[in-house]
């Protein structure tokens, strides 16, 4: 790993901050950002039934939320939730209700897990302002051209969608949930595995909100395999995470 790659790692909490939501304030600016992207940008969801441009569904106040915030101009650049599985057998997670025919059963079933240790990652986003650029309408996470920074700067905003992954992989750990499940688009997976954390395919791909499959890891999994660079800021991460839901 050279300095360069290690650096560009460390230099990111120079311009961001991941924290948990823990205010109606926080969760508000992250629906605000889940709007702009799901139903504004992708047409994923339907804006006219968010009147208030804030797009949120039946799994939001069970869930665990974090938020990337740009620090010098305040603004949320990106948001991720992981929803805990319910011992309830009929709270569905995200993927069993809305994707329950694509899931290789034989392989989750091969798992033998429990659903107090099972949660899902979800609702992954980072605003356009943070990754459009001409040419790049269609592509979800890229580099920066409509705000005012820094090459510098720039250059740490492609690990925004990492980041997110990171946050998610320290809620699970913190809440104890060992088996995490993930719907999403093919080339995402093939993004965090070039950074040690290597999700296994545990489902065929249909269409939501584009073409996604359903992805399994182990936390433990990811948080022991991350490389170098990104492991340094993974615990930086936990730790601020940490310190917040500790007080919750």
């Amino acid at each position: 790993m050279n300095n360069e790659k290690e650096s560009l790692a460390r230099r990111f909490l120079q311009y961001f901050q991941i924290e948990l939501a823990t205010s109606e304030e926080d969760r508000r600016a992250i629906f605000e950002v889940r709007y702009r992207v799901y139903c504004e940008e992708f047409k994923y969801e339907p804006g006219e039934s968010f009147p208030d441009k804030a797009e949120m569904d039946e799994y939001d106040e069970r869930s665990l939320h974090c938020l990337i915030r740009h620090k010098r101009s305040g603004r949320v650049a990106g948001c991720v939730r992981l929803v805990p599985a319910s011992n309830d057998i009929t709270e569905l997670l995200p993927f069993e209700k809305h994707c329950a025919e694509s899931v290789d059963t034989v392989f989750v079933e091969s798992l033998n897990i429990q659903r107090c240790q099972i949660a899902e990652v979800s609702r992954l986003a980072v605003d356009g302002a943070f990754r459009r650029r001409p040419g790049e309408v269609e592509t979800r996470f890229g580099e920066i051209e409509a705000l005012d920074c820094s090459a510098a700067e720039k250059r740490t905003f492609s690990l925004i969608a990492i980041s997110g992954f990171l946050a998610s992989a320290a809620l699970a750990e913190l809440s104890g949930r060992s088996d995490v499940f993930a719907m999403m688009e093919p080339f995402l997976p093939r993004l965090v595995n070039r950074s040690g954390i290597c999700w296994q395919q545990a489902g065929r791909p249909i269409q939501y909100h584009g073409e996604r499959a359903l992805y399994y890891i182990k936390t433990q999994s990811a948080v022991d395999n991350m490389l170098p660079d990104l492991k340094e800021l993974y615990l930086a991460v936990y730790q601020k995470i940490a310190h917040s839901y500790s007080a919750c």
